[in-house]
C-alpha cells in the first residue's frame, strides 16, 4: 500500500488546522519581495485570519497596515488591523500623532489599539512617558470602543497597574507574546485579560513561559507568530511567517495535553472573541 502523505495543513494525525495568527507584522518590508507567497503558505498551513499589528515607530505603519487589511478584506487569507505607537517609539508622538490614531481607531478593519504598553527592557523611551502613553491608548481604545493589545517587557506590576486603572479588562485585552512568570500569567487572568504565546514558548530556555502557559486557562490563551520576529523550533533563526504558526501551536498543544486542533480551534475562537469578530465557519 503506497503511504499517502498528509496535506501541509494537517498535522502529525491527520486532523486539519484552522488557524488565527492574533499578531503578525506582514506590513513590514520583510515582506515586500515574496508577500504574496507568505499567504499563500500561511494558507496552505491553516492559516486563514491574522491580524496585522500597525504598531511601530511612527504613524506610516499604522497606516500601511490598514490599507493591507483592506486589501485583503475579502481573503483567503482575512486579515485585519490594529493600531497603535510602539513603547519605544512613544517618546516622538505629537499631537497630531495622537490626532490621527484617533482617526485610524475608527477605520473599517481597524480591530485593535496596540500595540501598546511597556518596555523597561531596552527603555528607549523615558520609563514615565512610557507610562502617560498607555495609559493614553487605553482611553483611546476605549473611546473607539476598541480591545487594547499590550506589549509588556520586564515592566508586570506597573503594567497591571495602568490596566487596572484604565479598567482594561472591559475593553478586552490581551498581552501579546508573553514573556513573564507564571505567576504573572495568573495575575492576568485573575484580572480577566487574554494571554497569547509565540515560538519563544518552544526556545530550549523557555521553561519558565512553559510553566506559566500551563496557569493559563485555554479560554484565555490566543497564539500568535509575531512575525518576522522569533520564529519557532525547529526554524529558529529564519525569518518568521504566518505558516509557522502551526509548530507553536502543535508544541503548545502538547504541552497542554490537548489535541492540536483542538487548540487551534479554541485559540482561534479566543481571538474572535477578543477582536469582535464571528468565529469560524460563521457569516
Amino acid at each position: 500500500m503506497v503511504r499517502r502523505e498528509p496535506s501541509p495543513n494537517q498535522n502529525d494525525s491527520g486532523n486539519a488546522l484552522d488557524l488565527f495568527d492574533s499578531h503578525a507584522h506582514v506590513d513590514g518590508s520583510e515582506f515586500d519581495a515574496d508577500r504574496d507567497a507568505v499567504l499563500a503558505r500561511a494558507l496552505a498551513a491553516g492559516v486563514r485570519r491574522l491580524v496585522c499589528i500597525g504598531s511601530g515607530p511612527d504613524v506610516a505603519t499604522a497606516e500601511r497596515a490598514v490599507a493591507l487589511a483592506a486589501a485583503h478584506a475579502a481573503g483567503p487569507v482575512e486579515i485585519w488591523a490594529s493600531i497603535g505607537i510602539h513603547p519605544h517609539d512613544v517618546v516622538h508622538m505629537t499631537d497630531a500623532t495622537w490626532t490621527r490614531m484617533a482617526e485610524l481607531a475608527r477605520a473599517p478593519r481597524v480591530v485593535a489599539v496596540g500595540e501598546t504598553g511597556l518596555d523597561y527592557h531596552y527603555d528607549l523611551s523615558p520609563r514615565q512617558t512610557q507610562r502617560d502613553a498607555f495609559a493614553r491608548f487605553i482611553d483611546l481604545a476605549r473611546a473607539a470602543g476598541q480591545p487594547v493589545c499590550c506589549h509588556i517587557r520586564d515592566a508586570h506590576e506597573d503594567a497591571r497597574a495602568i490596566l487596572r486603572a484604565g479598567r482594561a479588562a472591559e475593553l478586552g485585552c490581551v498581552i501579546h507574546c508573553f514573556t513573564g512568570t507564571p505567576a504573572d500569567a495568573e495575575a492576568y487572568v485573575d484580572m480577566g485579560i487574554d494571554v497569547s504565546f509565540s515560538g519563544i514558548v518552544t526556545f530550549k530556555t523557555a521553561e519558565e513561559l512553559r510553566q506559566a502557559a500551563l496557569r493559563v486557562p485555554l479560554e484565555r490563551l490566543l497564539v500568535e507568530t509575531d512575525c518576522p520576529y522569533l520564529a519557532p523550533l525547529p526554524l529558529r533563526g529564519k525569518r518568521n511567517e504566518p505558516a509557522y504558526l502551526r509548530h507553536t501551536v502543535e508544541f503548545l498543544a502538547e504541552l497542554l495535553g490537548r489535541p492540536a486542533a483542538e487548540l487551534a480551534r479554541i485559540s482561534g475562537a479566543n481571538a474572535a472573541r477578543l477582536y469582535r469578530l464571528p468565529s469560524a465557519g460563521k457569516a
